[in-house]
């Protein structure tokens, strides 16, 4: 039974932090066996099927997150807790460059905890979590791990190599990556044009480990090429040529003295750029736009040891958190970003009092301020010409996000625990959102930005029981946000080519707008696993998922490329050597459409997927165990079509696939 319960704790809840195995807000996690079957090749896409959570697919090389109707500068992506400080939120068919192969361990935090990582993050963080920083010394002074696999759908192969080795207090980590892989299958028969990628990246890593804490350093470089689906895409060949080189250093000093438990300090450092190719109105193959984005990050974080008070023990921390980020666009149809500065500065707090054995609250703050600059454009009201071409001056806005939170946790009978979360968090405009003034045509839009843009604020109630031991596990989770002044991408119907005097003509580029108009949020997730039976030295059992976001304007209409009502289930048998699953996910039509949007009908997505795991003795040599596997995936070969993406009149996802894959580790 503990190998079964095992399978829960991969996939549904964990603590927001390791230590605290009753946190306030849910956490998302694929570890382990999860993620050696994982064939995805970004993190949005490997977390796409759990509830709550969406990914944009705008390419095979280019997919964020969608958590709970929420995507872009509203969602945080980290790698061990410091952000991959691309452009991803900048424009969906920009690719994250922390490819899934790297991680021991992915999670989504959402809740109360956001508030640790920045006013963006008003959706939640991935953070991906790896061993490149090493914190520990390694068991017998050595470790490696090689993981392989590949894929009939799109002909893709992909490996992973790592080792770790320690000794006088020094740890060292070493690893590399590739994937390849070519235009994928579509129902049907034929292919989706224009879906081929290959990555690949290395880094190295050292820690000194002393009594109570670590201090350590990484370096990591990262490059992909990767093709950008769609009619206009494919005609012209569009594909990005992605690198970046990052530098991140952390540390930990844990009880210091008697006031204070721990301190934690994480800083980040990355030059990223990216160029857009293909060919140009003379058919010409080229460089035809760059992207850049240079940042830095840094944190630091005061745990306090636990205070008397007369209603029971206060535990806390403290943190600082300040960044530096220069993005801009440079090419030859004249720029979608000048160049802009994002400043920022933020301090927060958690404090949690302990009332009893079986109650906790817990309260949260982050003040944070926020200068951006740019070239603030300026365009008719109706965003047609004339005048064919539209103004723009030097423009600074400063903002000051406050956010706010208050939890209570209550252990029940059962083994269930019941958390109640009331949250008020405010995002300021991201420089794209306030500064845009082109053509994307990677993605195929033509996006104006407003300079006029205010803070959005979101005031949101949560309500959630969890079980996470015994026969029946489960995670179940309800939500009501309101939001003021929701920053939103509106399509104009209009069309435009690279050049706003194109505009309202049939251009090939689909003009959207930002605005702002109050909006609600509302929503359910459910996740839960039941052991059936004992089956030879394992488990039989079952499990299913369901997950709803309903998002409407003030006036009732609705908000644009909200993900669909899913339902699903399985069963599964699991053993110290054995895990199979049959599971299959339906997702409902969605036709609760925005102003120029249409509807999606639903689909249904059947996996199945075994593998094995042999453990070998110590005398037989350096290799600890063999894990090898098969994945099937859309194996009723849907016509899939995505709501969310801006593309899914024009590209089907993936049809039948299957995928073979091994882990050595040693």
């Amino acid at each position: 039974m503990a190998r079964a319960q095992e399978a829960l704790s991969e996939i549904v809840v964990t603590a927001e932090r390791e230590k605290d195995t009753d946190a306030f807000q849910t956490t998302t996690q694929l570890s382990g066996e999860a993620l050696q079957r994982a064939a995805s090749s970004s993190l949005a896409d490997l977390l796409a099927t759990q509830p709550g959570i969406a990914a944009s697919t705008f390419a095979p090389g280019a997919s964020r997150p969608n958590i709970r109707g929420l995507d872009d500068y509203r969602v945080r992506i980290q790698e061990n807790g410091v952000g991959s400080q691309d452009a991803s939120d900048f424009s969906q068919d920009h690719q994250v460059p922390v490819d899934p192969l790297t991680a021991d361990k992915v999670e989504v935090i959402r809740g109360p905890g956001t508030l640790r990582y920045g006013n963006q993050a008003i959706g939640g963080v991935v953070n991906a979590i790896n061993n490149r920083i090493p914190e520990n010394l390694v068991p017998d002074g050595f470790a490696a791990k090689l993981k392989s696999g590949g894929s009939t759908v799109d002909g893709s192969i992909d490996g992973a190599a790592s080792i770790d080795a320690s000794g006088n207090n020094v740890a060292i980590h070493v690893d590399a990556f590739g994937r390849r892989a070519g235009d994928y299958r579509i129902p049907g028969g034929g292919v989706q044009a224009n879906t081929r990628q290959q990555s690949e990246g290395q880094a190295i890593g050292g820690s000194y480990i002393f009594d109570g804490g670590y201090i350590g350093t990484a370096i990591q470089h990262i490059t992909s090429l990767y093709h950008i689906p769609g009619i206009a895409e494919s005609a012209a060949r569009t594909r990005i040529d992605l690198e970046q080189t990052k530098w991140t250093t952390k540390g930990e000093w844990r009880a210091p003295n008697e006031q204070i438990a721990a301190i934690r300090f994480a800083v980040g450092v990355s030059d990223y750029k990216h160029g857009e190719y293909g060919l140009d109105g003379n058919g010409v193959d080229g460089l035809q736009n760059t992207i850049t984005n240079k940042e830095i990050e840094g944190r630091v974080e005061l745990d306090h040891a636990a205070v008397s008070t007369p209603l029971g023990a206060l535990t806390g921390s403290w943190g600082i958190q300040a960044s530096n980020r220069k993005l801009g666009t440079f090419g030859v149809l004249g720029g979608l970003l000048a160049p802009t500065n994002t400043d920022s500065v933020a301090g927060f707090a958690f404090e949690q009092l302990q009332l009893s054995d079986t109650l906790k609250i817990q309260t949260a703050a982050r003040v944070e301020t926020l200068t951006v600059s740019g070239l603030a454009p300026i365009f008719p009201a109706n965003f047609l010409p004339p005048p064919n071409t539209f103004t723009e001056s030097a423009a600074t806005r400063n903002f000051t996000p406050a956010s706010f939170s208050f939890g209570v946790l209550k252990s029940l009978p059962w083994d269930m625990v019941l958390s109640f979360n009331a949250n008020r968090t405010q995002r300021a405009p991201a420089a794209p959102e306030l500064f845009s003034r082109g053509s994307d045509g990677a993605s195929g839009t033509f996006v104006i930005g407003n300079p006029d843009l205010k803070i959005e604020t979101a005031e949101s109630l949560e309500l959630g029981l969890k079980r996470s031991t015994g026969q029946l596990r489960f995670e179940a989770n309800i939500y009501y946000t309101r939001y003021l002044d929701f920053i939103f991408k509106q399509v104009t119907g209009n069309f435009c080519t690279d050049v706003f005097a194109s505009c309202g003509a049939a251009g090939p580029l689909l003009q959207v707008a930002y605005g702002q108009r109050d909006a609600n949020f509302r929503g359910a997730e459910l996740m839960a696993q039941l052991d059936v039976a004992p089956m030879h030295d394992g488990m039989f059992g079952l499990d299913g998922q369901f997950d709803v976001v309903r998002a409407t304007f003030a006036d009732g209409s609705n908000v644009p490329r909200i993900a669909p009502m899913r339902l699903g289930g399985g069963i599964w048998f699991r053993s110290a050597a054995w895990y199979a699953r049959l599971g299959l996910l339906h997702a409902f039509t969605q036709d609760d459409i925005a102003l120029n949007e249409t509807s999606t009908a639903g689909y249904n997505l059947l996996k199945a997927e075994v593998s094995y795991t042999h453990t070998f003795a110590k005398v037989d040599g350096g290799l600890r165990d063999l894990t090898i596997g098969v994945v099937g995936d859309n194996l009723l070969d849907e016509r899939i079509r995505n709501h969310i993406s801006f593309k899914k009149a024009e590209v089907l996802q993936p049809g039948l696939g299957v995928r073979l894959f091994t882990t050595l580790r040693f």
